[in-house]
């Protein structure tokens, strides 16, 4: 099976006072992935969560654009409800003449924090969630449209592609509406249904708007973002992917000050029956396991989705683990 690859890096840190490590990580693993042969190479936005050092994305993507000379650069997402889209497409502009033909702008509804943050960062501490849609249109407006007003300063270049990512049917429906490439976010919402890229291939309608740069998207694309831990043998694999669950179910239940378990520790963890049922529910978006058996499920979930890429999310406790996961992973596929 042909299918690209690519890869969504969240810079988690291994403890609230690592940022500096996790982000240093990040750098390296997009050198790795370019080396690999990866397609493109994203960072997500968070906030006011104690082991994720990655709360800018445009300030990331600039470094990674200096580290880099080839791979595909993105996020996955700017959370546009907190910003001016006049102010998002200067920056993307800018990133886009930096590094020409490399800069992918992905934009979502989520808050990417609890509400109490959300209003931090809204100037007017009232987030914009409801004008998600005209937000995008004046995104796009502002990138495309020649004679739009204010212009863009550096000027946009001819081919910025704006992305559109989410975990469900609305942002799926809009993605078609405005005829933007999609990436449904299953490694957020593991019962994302294939109806979903199925309803944005059916309701897609190619932009056809006489003063927009005729270099935008003509047809559907879509990308499906999973989680995938590959290691040399199974029982790694699983050891990885179980360590992550942990961490994950401890933070989001509120028994973590922010320090990740190592997989060691893992190891010997109690799995309680709350615990167990949440990892079952995350396993259908994701591949765990051998080459062999990644390869497999990988190439499952994009013929069930039919999508056109597969981008690969993989939150290791150790950087020489997530290096091994990736190369496994393209070679699995080579």
């Amino acid at each position: 099976m042909t299918i690209k690859l690519s890869v969504l890096d969240q810079s988690l840190a291994q403890s609230p006072d690592s940022a500096a490590q996790a982000l240093q990580e990040t750098l390296a693993m997009a050198q790795w992935c370019e080396q690999l042969g990866y397609h493109r190479f994203w960072v997500s936005e968070h906030h006011a969560f104690p082991s994720v050092a990655g709360s800018a994305p445009e300030v990331l993507i600039a470094a990674l654009g200096a580290a880099t000379e080839h791979i595909r650069l993105g996020s996955g997402g700017i959370m546009l409800p907190h910003y001016s889209p006049y102010k998002m497409a200067e920056v993307f502009s800018l990133l886009a003449n930096l590094y020409p033909g490399r800069i992918d702008l992905g934009v979502g509804r989520a808050p990417g924090a609890d509400m109490s943050t959300a209003m931090a960062l809204a100037a007017n501490r009232r987030p914009n969630f409801e004008q998600f849609p005209r937000q995008v249109a004046e995104l796009c407006d502002y990138l495309w449209r020649p004679v739009s007003e204010p212009i863009v300063s550096p000027k946009p270049t001819a081919d910025q592609p704006v992305w559109m990512l989410g975990s469900s049917i609305d942002s799926a429906l809009l993605a078609a509406e405005r005829g933007l490439p999609y990436n449904l976010a299953a490694f957020i919402n593991p019962q994302a249904a294939p109806d979903i890229v199925a309803y944005y291939r059916q309701r897609f309608q190619a932009n056809t708007q006489p003063d927009y740069r005729t270099e935008q998207l003509q047809a559907p694309y879509a990308i499906l973002t999973i989680s995938v831990f590959c290691a040399d043998t199974e029982a790694r694999a699983r050891l990885l992917q179980l360590t992550h669950d942990i961490n994950l179910f401890r933070f989001f239940t509120g028994q973590s000050t922010g320090a990740f378990l190592t997989p060691e520790q893992a190891e010997h963890y109690e799995i309680s029956q709350q615990l167990a049922a949440f990892i079952a529910s995350r396993d259908d978006s994701r591949a765990v396991g051998t080459p062999q058996q990644v390869r497999q499920r990988v190439a499952t979930l994009a013929k069930r989705f039919d999508v056109d890429e597969i981008m690969a999310v993989t939150n290791m406790y150790y950087l020489d683990d997530r290096k091994r996961s990736f190369e496994l992973l393209k070679q699995a596929f080579v």
